[in-house]
């Protein structure tokens, strides 16, 4: 492999904060044409790597080589300049303006000093068409599923001549169907010749794409591996340092009592129709379904975030009518939400500020809060459940997707919640971090508090519940004890149309 095959190289990269090493020694390189997977768990410095590639910071130390030159920090224009694009997990699109618009964003088609709409609108037709992606580029981006605004992104990428193209956990926001799509896509790409860095936590997505594979862990490089030369256990195994022999640990023992400590009788409201069932003290009870089946909905029913039309609520044995979030936590109920970072923590507030946010009027007089209670109970639950963070008062927008999901779930057990709500709690998460998500679950359960999970992922589903209800459609479909879980009945279920 001489120079020239590299199109990308990383040599010795070190980034440095105060008192943290973001990334150390780094050194690699991508090869013309391939798919290279970048992987690590959360905090592995894969974000801050690729952002030194973009030029979104500069690197402590180390240098970057592009097409055999190299320099020691890039800038957002350099990097444009030199072939770099990146797609993030935060799309930078304007909702208001069209496709075609978007897609030459700041670097408009004019004729003489007007733009001309015609010429971006017949260049971005051809654009999308090289991708095989049929959207009309005069609709509004607003418009679009997200599915379709990541591949104006794509495409966006594209018409700045991209000649190696960074994808930050692209499938994260999709639904099954425009993950394939994205897939296809991907394929169109590298046979017109992109160069393609991909970043993923799904680690089917890594075998089915890539051509090698690089692992980090704590901001430094591991190895990288032809992809067809290994094994999911061999990427796990270098990915956390350890077996993980289990993913799905077992109980220390059974939980389920005969309590009911939540039911829900006929209950109907925000697209759901008379839904019933009971959730038992020490129980994980889980939701299954498709996209747009109606699993949402019934965790922001039951959180007070959407009115309820009929039926009703009962907790520990009385009715709860909760009319907002707050009445909901009054009453014992937590709620981890799908999108964490627009509704499940406060980004720009500090760790110790979103732990003790619920408990707040118990640990004050008047407006003055007990400083020494918020400090006690931030640091009890951070050592608790292992947040990684170099102090309290660090922003939880600087966390890794997995240490904000662990805030999120520290504020409940702090507020000593008896109904927690898991609605997708593993997505986005590298799979250490998710079996640490999973060990604080069965954790909740031994302690006899109940638990309702939704999730899309099947293996999920069927390793962490003791039983099953699958939703379609806004309907109760089926419901499976252990004995009976099997994914085709399950998907069967799902996939059921109401009548009338």
């Amino acid at each position: 492999m001489t120079a020239i095959d590299n199109i990308l190289e990383i040599k010795s990269i070190s980034k440095f904060y105060p008192g943290v090493t973001a990334l150390k020694e780094v050194s690699f390189d991508v090869r013309r044409g391939e798919v290279h997977a970048l992987i690590g768990e959360n905090g592995a410095g894969k974000s801050t790597l690729i952002k030194t590639c973009s030029g979104a910071i500069s690197p402590s130390e180390g240098k970057i080589v592009v097409n055999g030159e190299s320099f020691e920090c890039m800038t957002p224009k350099l990097s444009e300049k030199k072939g770099i694009g990146v797609i993030y997990q935060e799309f930078n699109l304007v909702g208001d303006l069209s496709v075609a618009e978007n897609i030459f964003l700041g670097r408009a088609i004019r004729s003489g000093i007007v733009i001309d709409q015609k010429a971006m609108e017949k260049e971005a037709k051809r654009i999308l068409g090289s991708l095989n992606i049929d959207i009309d580029p005069r609709t509004l981006v607003k418009k679009l599923s997200v599915g379709y605004q990541q591949m104006v992104e794509i495409a966006k990428a594209v018409s700045q001549n991209a000649q190696i193209l960074i994808m930050d956990e692209p499938s994260a926001p999709l639904t099954n169907a425009e993950v394939e799509s994205m897939f296809a896509i991907v394929d169109q790409l590298k046979k017109n010749g992109v160069t393609i860095i991909y970043i993923s936590h799904r680690l089917d997505e890594i075998f089915r794409l890539s051509d090698r594979v690089t692992i980090l862990r704590d901001g430094q490089y591991v190895t990288t591996l032809n992809t067809r030369e290994t094994d999911k256990d061999e990427l796990v195994r270098y990915m956390v340092g350890r077996e993980l022999t289990e993913i799905y640990p077992e109980r220390s023992e059974t939980c389920i009592k005969d309590e009911v400590i939540f039911e829900a009788v006929n209950v109907s409201g925000n697209g759901d129709k008379n839904i019933s069932f009971q959730l038992h003290k020490g129980e994980v009870l889980g939701f299954g379904g498709l996209v747009g089946a109606g699993r949402t909905e019934l965790a922001e029913l039951i959180f007070g975030m959407e009115p309820k039309q009929d039926g009703k609520f009962i907790l520990n044995g009385k009715e709860i009518a909760p009319k907002n979030p707050k009445a909901a936590i009054n009453h014992g109920i937590g709620l981890v939400p799908e999108d964490r970072k627009t509704k499940g923590a406060l980004l720009g507030l500090s760790i110790k500020e979103n732990i003790n946010m619920p408990i707040y009027p118990r640990i004050s007089k008047g407006t003055v809060i007990d400083t020494k209670k918020e400090y006690e109970t931030a640091d009890k639950y951070k050592n608790e459940i292992s947040i990684k963070t170099p102090n309290l008062s660090q922003l939880v927008k600087n966390l890794s997707g997995g240490n904000q999901q662990k805030v999120i779930l520290a504020k409940w057990l702090a507020a000593d919640v008896d109904l927690l709500i898991f609605d997708e709690p593993t997505r986005g998460i590298d799979v250490g971090a998710k079996q640490e998500i999973y060990m604080l679950i069965n954790s909740l359960v031994e302690q006899g508090k109940a638990v309702l999970m939704i999730s899309s992922e099947m293996e999920e589903l069927m390793g962490m519940s003791d039983r099953i209800i699958i939703l379609s459609e806004g309907c109760i479909t089926g419901e499976l004890n252990k004995d009976e879980y099997n994914q085709e009945t399950i998907m069967r279920m799902a996939s059921v149309e109401r009548k009338g």
